[in-house]
């Protein structure tokens, strides 16, 4: 793989999309990037982040040299240029409650098979004043069914760059730390039963809150 120019190795479309991302946040969000090389370098994994802005998903993608998928609802596939282009790069639908999607995990496993990653929010939707949120069992199901590493991320930065409610501010640094990747025998608790999905997602949480951005240099 190139690693001066990683959208060689992706599919076109998703390329010219990583590199244009990729100019946007040097651009107008640029912040630290840390700990890119706890991304595995073969097979597949799931990237598992904080989730305080709509910027969350491209911003954190952006920074992966390797192709990688992402979840989007189902109502955004309307037809026309936005349905092909979503397909195009591997967006994957789900309903708004996502795990238990038959339809989607499927496409989860073919994509991991390919080996890509796949980039979730064990929160489930956007923070709405820039605090972490509770877990939701979703992200946890996946990871069980899947059984590959999970990534914690956390982003900081972006909620002040476009949060719930709040307008753009281009010009806002965004910090983004990638952790140790966390095997399925850290996560995966078969001894909870019923709450085994929920476990899974917590641990993974307490991970992504257990990041930190690193300190200021003082010159």
């Amino acid at each position: 793989m190139s690693r001066a120019f990683p959208q060689d190795e992706m599919q076109p479309v998703y390329g010219v999309c990583h590199y244009l991302l990729r100019v946007t946040f040097d651009m107008f969000f640029r912040g630290a990037v840390v700990g890119l090389d706890n991304l595995p370098r073969s097979g597949g994994f799931l990237v598992a982040a904080n989730h305080a802005s709509f910027i969350d998903p491209p911003m954190i993608g952006c920074q992966i040299s390797r192709q990688i998928a992402y979840f989007a609802r189902k109502t955004l596939w309307k037809g026309g240029f936005s349905s092909w282009w979503l397909d195009t790069v591997g967006t994957i639908p789900v309903d708004r409650d996502g795990g238990q999607d038959v339809s989607a995990i499927k496409r989860v496993l073919r994509a991991l098979k390919e080996e890509r990653g796949l980039i979730l929010f064990p929160e489930g939707t956007r923070t709405p004043d820039g605090n972490l949120q509770a877990a939701k069992p979703g992200v946890g199901f996946i990871a069980i069914k899947t059984r590959v590493p999970v990534v914690p991320v956390r982003i900081f930065g972006s909620f002040e760059a476009l949060g719930k409610g709040r307008s753009l501010r281009l010009g806002t640094p965004v910090t983004i730390v990638f952790g140790a990747p966390i095997p399925p025998a850290v996560y995966d608790d078969p001894a909870a039963g019923k709450e085994r999905a929920q476990v899974a997602s917590e641990r993974i949480m307490r991970t992504i809150a257990a990041l930190q951005p690193p300190r200021e240099t003082v010159i």
